[in-house]
């Protein structure tokens, strides 16, 4: 299995699934093309399950850990998106995407799946860009995003279960369209937990 590095990233990173495309320069960051119908979905009304998404991920070397980027989407077609994912296993997940609406309109949105996929809207943001941050205990998950990368709004706060090995990364997708790119900069690793959860400090 090809492995690769990211700066600020601590570990090998490998492709659960290979990108159509892919690129890093430290100027701009991780580049990642999903190509046409590609996703990370199991549809909870039994349609067909969906994990062809292209994602770059570690196995984190601590239980508790925060992980952000700055994400960028060259939005084409309704659920595009960039996320970050958190992976136990192929039927225990979960990704916070920032996505391309139905209509046409650039959302922040989280899916757990346990078995099946729960798929929740949050919020629409008027811009290409978005700051997505990942906090994790062994027992919780936690879900910001932030305009500005300073001030950060919980997203989603729950549980995939008392799990010690997981792997977390990068994704791009593009569930109806042709392709998508995603381009991921500011990635940032540490160690340690949220003081506040809410409020995202």
């Amino acid at each position: 299995m090809t492995t690769f590095i990211l700066p600020g990233i601590p570990g090998d990173c490998s492709w659960n699934t290979p990108p159509l495309d892919w690129g890093f320069s430290p100027e701009k960051g991780l580049s990642i093309t999903a190509g046409a119908r590609t996703d990370l979905f199991i549809d909870p009304a039994g349609g067909p399950n969906m994990d062809n998404a292209p994602c770059a991920l570690f196995t984190p070397a601590d239980n508790d850990f925060l992980l952000s980027a700055r994400v960028f989407v060259g939005f084409g077609a309704a659920f595009d998106a960039g996320t970050i994912q958190i992976r136990v296993r192929d039927d225990l997940w979960a990704k916070l995407c920032f996505e391309y609406s139905p209509q046409g309109n650039p959302m922040i949105v989280s899916v757990v799946t346990r078995g099946v996929s729960d798929d929740c809207n949050s919020i629409t943001v008027e811009r290409p860009e978005v700051h997505l941050w990942v906090a994790r205990t062994p027992q919780t998950l936690a879900f910001h995003y932030s305009l500005d990368g300073r001030y950060w709004n919980l997203v989603r706060y729950f549980s995939l279960g008392w799990k010690n090995a997981l792997r977390t990364g990068f994704s791009a997708q593009s569930p109806t369209g042709e392709k998508c790119t995603a381009v991921f900069s500011e990635m940032h690793y540490r160690p340690g937990v949220v003081n506040d959860i809410r409020g995202g400090e």
